[in-house]
């Protein structure tokens, strides 16, 4: 039952106390108690909104013992994990539609100042977009080679848990204990999911099946050297501050949970994942469930966060590309090559751009990403008002997950600090990494991309926690596209062929809404996908496989990036043309970062306003 008290009538007052202490709805958000007479004032109806906010935040981290945990908060939940089943899924939506009506019903909009009508608006828009997709829920895939279940549990306690005491050390083993449990969980949905037709393409299969067994590859399952799990929990057990005889405690435990409940879990998986391969299907694209249409329509809209259909985004792509390969073809000019650009993307092919895939190869890599992280470091008070204070690190992809990752990733910090942001990058084969893109990886996922913006985010404390937590593809991602071209502005890449990297990284996200599109609405194969990238890029065949993969078990996804790269730069460059010499861009990407992640509607009216303001 949705319980709400309606502004009209008999008119309510607010205060932050009265309504930490209100009767609680299903959904564990508090509604508001009736007070005296008259409108309450703005700054008691600011401090309810806010308080309103905080109490839904605190009733999901209640049902998300994982969530807390990447937030920072350790407390009697820190040994668990989520409850995965569909059961508590369907719960956990009918909480937040009940916290929207909740809201509807208490606040009038109209009587907010212009922050917490924003606030307002994005609240509704997040719940909005979230009853969209989940009436498509059952078209996503449990088990992946991107974010299956299978890699991201041993990621998370590698991660995300952190050991400083004894507490911390318990709630690690009580989560290797449950860890079989949590993945059967997912394994139920998955074979719900197969029952009614949904499975991922075939060749998703052998990348699930290898992760699952890297996890229970070495001791203490075998002889071999410590597997990602037990060399991890070793690692975070010996550096506390402990007897030795509670350390080996911890780790024999440890290893019991390993060997009595984590390997038949996964070896049940393995078994379950080899099953369904035979069932899978060689059709790639989403169109082939039905329904897929519409739920495809609605990847799109809840990614880019505007109405454009999957005809129009692909002839964006097609004119991107076409602009793309020109601005390349200038800089193979001026390197002096003699050719066209095919043959200049055969030439960018070659062993001069690429380390070795050794020991020495990979520290190379590393050791140039950190060069790109000292240079735009240094530039960065020129041109942000704002700036993070979290600390960025840089990682290799684990082992155990590194076949099957994405190139290059980013992981937030913590808000309480415990945690730093994190950079990943994927040197498995560096045949799949060319140099030439160290410094656009990097711009994009770190400075002044992902680890700027998501830390700013995140540290902006006046803001409600669902806008510090949450997001808008389009807009996250955008601005980590846009980064790469905000870095040339900074008068970085003074290496053409960097240069042509930043081109390259920037051409394969117009490539994306071809193939994206492509895949999932005109019914392109996988490689007549692969093809398209192959033709119309730089990249290895590797490198494109990878990709395309990527694609396809993420439908929609990839469009979110040139997409709202395009809007920001616009708006920038509305900005700069309408304000003249009363431009700043340190405002304007203060303007931009400060609010947290908005549609891009959104982002364009605050944009013109501003500039009305500033004229």
């Amino acid at each position: 039952m949705k319980r709400a008290m309606m502004w009209g009538g008999a008119v309510l007052a607010f205060s932050a106390t009265a309504l930490a202490q209100a009767p609680i709805t299903k959904s564990g958000v508090p509604v508001a108690l009736p007070g005296g007479p008259g409108a309450p004032a703005p700054t008691t109806r600011k401090a309810a909104l806010a308080a309103f906010f905080d109490a839904y935040d605190k009733a999901q981290l209640d049902r998300s013992p994982m969530g807390k945990a990447y937030r920072g908060i350790r407390d009697a939940d820190y040994g668990k994990w989520n409850d995965f089943s569909d059961a508590n899924a369907a719960a956990d939506f009918s909480a937040t539609m009940d916290a929207l009506a909740t809201m509807r019903g208490t606040f009038d909009r109209a009587m907010l100042d212009a922050d917490d009508q924003l606030s307002y608006d994005l609240f509704v828009k997040s719940a909005e977009m979230r009853a969209k997709g989940f009436q498509y829920r059952d078209f996503n895939y449990v088990f992946d080679q991107m974010s299956g279940a299978q890699s991201q549990l041993p990621a998370f306690l590698i991660n995300i848990h952190r050991v400083t005491n004894k507490a911390d050390a318990e709630a690690y083993v009580s989560r290797l204990g449950t860890l079989g449990g949590a993945l059967d969980q997912q394994m139920l949905i998955a074979s719900a999911r197969a029952k009614k037709g949904v499975l991922p393409p075939k060749w998703v299969f052998p990348y699930v099946i290898s992760d699952a067994q890297n996890v229970i590859k070495g001791a203490p399952f075998d002889g071999g050297p410590d597997s990602a799990l037990f060399a991890d929990l070793k690692t975070k057990v010996n550096a506390l501050a402990i007897t030795p005889a509670e350390k080996q405690d911890l780790i024999q435990r440890g290893a019991a949970a390993l060997t009595g409940g984590v390997k038949p879990a996964y070896e049940r998986l393995i078994a379950l994942m080899t099953e369904q391969e035979k069932a899978a299907g060689t059709d790639d694209g989403v169109w082939r469930f039905k329904g897929g249409d519409a739920y495809y329509a609605e990847r799109l809209a809840n990614y880019t966060t505007t109405s454009l259909t999957a005809d129009q985004i692909h002839q964006i792509g097609l004119d991107n590309v076409a602009r793309i390969h020109g601005e390349m073809m200038a800089i193979a000019k001026k390197t002096g090559f003699q050719g066209d650009l095919k043959a200049f993307f055969a030439f960018m092919q070659g062993p001069r751009f690429f380390t070795t895939s050794d020991e020495a190869g990979r520290k190379l890599y590393l050791d140039r990403t950190q060069a790109a992280k000292v240079a735009v470091t240094a530039k960065l008070p020129a041109w942000f008002g704002t700036l993070p204070k979290a600390p960025l690190v840089v990682k290799p992809v684990e082992p155990f997950r590194e076949k099957s990752a994405g190139k290059a990733f980013y992981q937030s910090p913590s808000p309480d600090g415990s945690r730093p942001g994190t950079y990943y990058v994927n040197l498995y084969d560096m045949k799949d990494m060319p140099l030439t893109e160290v410094e656009g990886l990097f711009y994009h996922e770190g400075i002044p991309g992902h680890h700027l913006q998501r830390t700013i985010q995140t540290e902006a404390g006046a803001l409600p926690p669902f806008r510090r937590f949450g997001g808008f593809t389009a807009y996250t991602e955008g601005w980590g596209l846009y980064s790469e071209k905000l870095a040339k502005d900074m008068g970085l890449y003074k290496d053409p062929y960097s240069d042509f990297g930043r081109l390259g990284l920037e051409l394969h996200r117009a490539i994306r809404l071809v193939v994206d599109t492509g895949i999932h609405s005109k019914k392109w194969t996988r490689e007549q996908a692969i093809q398209y990238v192959t033709d119309n890029s730089a990249d290895t065949k590797g490198s494109a496989e990878k990709a395309i993969e990527r694609y396809i078990v993420y439908p929609g996804q990839a469009t979110a990036y040139m997409i709202g790269r395009l809007k920001i730069s616009e708006l920038r460059d509305r900005a700069q043309k309408a304000l003249g010499r009363k431009y700043d861009v340190r405002k304007f990407h203060d303007l931009v970062l400060l609010s947290g992640p908005l549609p891009l509607d959104v982002l364009e009216t605050r944009v013109d306003e501003w500039i009305a303001k500033t004229k």
